[in-house]
């Protein structure tokens, strides 16, 4: 990979009808059990509120801000995407305003207003991008003053790469038992690795991989601090769609974050 930003957007592109498919109007489990409702709670939207959706994809958190009432201008590097997502907000034309942007170039980020959002949301995105420091840099120029920032992001301990799912079955004090466990290799250098988010999906994306610390610390360096934080893991009752996929086998092992970054004066 000569340039892994421009391979990553022609995946996406790629990628963009069976993404659409699969997370239509409603979204899936990640969205609607580990994310929307903190990253709803953590927004703490007002009447009128401006939100920026970053890497907004086919609208799906789009649609969900306008319900609660926002104004919503949703950016994304896929031109694809993009195309969806008006789709399927076409009802809400008058409270959205859609652009394609690429999130790791400042310039254009900044092109979207500055000191013009009371807040920023993004799910499931930072790890797609191949550079995030532009946005980290860009976010306290496009934000009014004490504006925040609200992202979600697969875990980055227990939810990388090199995550394995283990089924292992013990004799426990003459029980029988199966044990559903995580094996993970690598963690702490930042790396970027080939993967599929879909198991059907046509072409696979680039994951770029970082330890929680480096997002916190992005924050931190450019005038943000962290005021809420949660780790997300799915209740026992949640069934797996694959034998050792993500569900309630695996409730004491969270499958995501989601954190509020709020600048300060």
């Amino acid at each position: 990979m000569n340039n892994p930003n421009d391979f990553s957007r022609d995946a996406w592109n790629a990628n963009a009808e069976n993404w659409d498919e699969r997370m239509g109007d409603n979204g899936n489990d990640f969205f609607n059990i580990l994310c929307w409702p903190v990253l709803a709670s953590f927004l703490d939207l007002k009447p009128d509120s401006h939100l920026l959706d970053i890497a907004c994809g086919n609208g799906l958190t789009t649609r969900r801000l306008v319900e609660l009432g926002a104004q919503v201008t949703a950016f994304d590097f896929s031109s694809k995407l993009i195309e969806y997502a008006k789709a399927r907000t076409a009802k809400y034309a008058s409270k959205i305003t859609y652009h394609v942007i690429d999130a790791t170039n400042e310039s254009q980020l900044l092109s979207l207003g500055e000191g013009k959002f009371d807040s920023a949301l993004s799910n499931m995105a930072l790890f797609d991008m191949a550079d995030i420091q532009p946005l980290f840099r860009a976010l306290p120029k496009l934000l009014k003053p004490n504006g925040t920032f609200v992202f979600s992001i697969t875990h980055p301990a227990f939810n990388n790469a090199s995550s394995m799912h283990v089924m292992e079955e013990m004799d426990d004090d003459g029980e029988i038992k199966t044990v559903y466990s995580i094996k993970v290799s690598r963690y702490m250098t930042p790396h970027h690795q080939r993967g599929l988010a879909l198991r059907n999906q046509p072409k696979p994306q680039i994951y770029f991989e970082r330890p929680l610390q480096y997002y916190l610390n992005m924050g931190f360096q450019n005038g943000f601090i962290l005021d809420r934080f949660e780790e997300r893991a799915f209740p026992p009752e949640i069934q797996q769609m694959t034998p050792l996929g993500w569900g309630g086998k695996f409730s004491e092992l969270p499958a995501a974050i989601v954190a509020r970054m709020r600048l300060v004066s």
